[in-house]
């Protein structure tokens, strides 16, 4: 038999009805009656010269040759599919949902603001921005984006880097008239400093020169689990902060805090930390994630 002769319809029926394990789930998601699903993959068997399923009247089971067949079948209509999406998103405008995810901190401070002109330049492009703490499971949850910090993603994830992250010690204008300026990170450990309590952060804070390295374990009254809120302290007053860049940039510009340490490169976790672009890992990206990929790293 020729290839040719099976079409693309009875492909992807027979790749849902594996995939379901039933004519009956297969016809009520595609609305017709479960006969006219049976009878299209009956044509396909008859087609190919073997059974694809054995049918029981409780189970119906891919047979050893259906088996091999699905392995082929599945990656050749999955492909067909790219090649038709990725045919059609040149010839249209990018439209959909885009479902991204990123802490609360970095999706609140740094990619929301970004959000507002690329839904102008994109109004057919709708985004549910998922802000969380915890690592979500991209594929379980449907998201197409993930922003994350850290030194190298890992996982079967695509990455790309975003940008570098660094860390600064930061206070107010106010608290550096009263206690004075740092000579050296070790002047920290006399110091009441505001303390970030998010999973992998410690209370000594390392800093880097060069090839010096330097350990200061601090301590404070105040613990916040919140990096906005610990800002928001470090801004009234309340001690010297350890926050990265993105968060401070604009108060350093306008001197509502004041870097302490501007020569030290500092973490409470690891050096070398970076924001990434993370995505499903596929032949084909729609146009409407590429697009926003691309602004991103626009925006940097």
């Amino acid at each position: 038999m020729n290839a040719d002769d099976v079409s693309l319809g009875a492909l992807r029926c027979f790749v849902d009805v594996a995939t379901e394990g039933s004519f009956a789930a297969v016809a009520r998601r595609r609305l017709v009656d479960p006969s006219i699903v049976s009878r299209t993959i009956a044509g396909l068997e008859r087609e190919l010269g073997f059974r694809l399923f054995d049918r029981t009247t409780r189970r119906l089971n891919l047979t050893e040759a259906g088996a091999i067949y699905l392995q082929r079948a599945g990656t050749l209509v999955a492909e067909l599919e790219a090649a038709r999406a990725a045919a059609s998103d040149v010839l249209t405008e990018p439209s959909g949902l885009v479902r991204i995810t990123a802490s609360t901190a970095f999706g609140a401070h740094w990619l929301t603001p970004r959000l507002h002109r690329f839904m102008q330049l994109y109004p057919e492009i709708s985004v549910e921005a998922v802000l969380t703490d915890a690592v979500v499971d991209i594929a379980a949850e449907r998201i197409d984006l993930a922003l994350r910090l850290a030194v190298r993603p890992s996982g079967d994830l695509v990455a790309t880097r975003l940008m570098t992250t660094r860390y600064r010690v930061v206070a107010s204008a106010d608290w550096l008239a009263r206690s004075g300026n740092l000579a050296a990170p070790e002047d920290l450990a006399a110091m009441s400093c505001l303390l970030l309590t998010l999973p992998g952060y410690r209370s000594q804070w390392s800093f880097r020169r060069g090839g010096e390295i330097r350990q200061v374990l601090v301590h404070g009254r105040l613990a916040i689990s919140s990096p906005p809120a610990i800002r928001r302290a470090a801004s009234d007053g309340m001690g010297p902060a350890l926050l990265a860049d993105w968060m401070v940039s604009e108060d350093l510009a306008s001197g509502a805090l004041v870097d302490l340490l501007p020569q030290w490169e500092a973490t409470a976790a690891d050096f070398d930390t970076a924001a990434w672009i993370l995505y499903p890992s596929s032949a084909y990206v729609p146009r409407k994630v590429r697009v926003l990929v691309d602004w991103l790293k626009q925006s940097v």
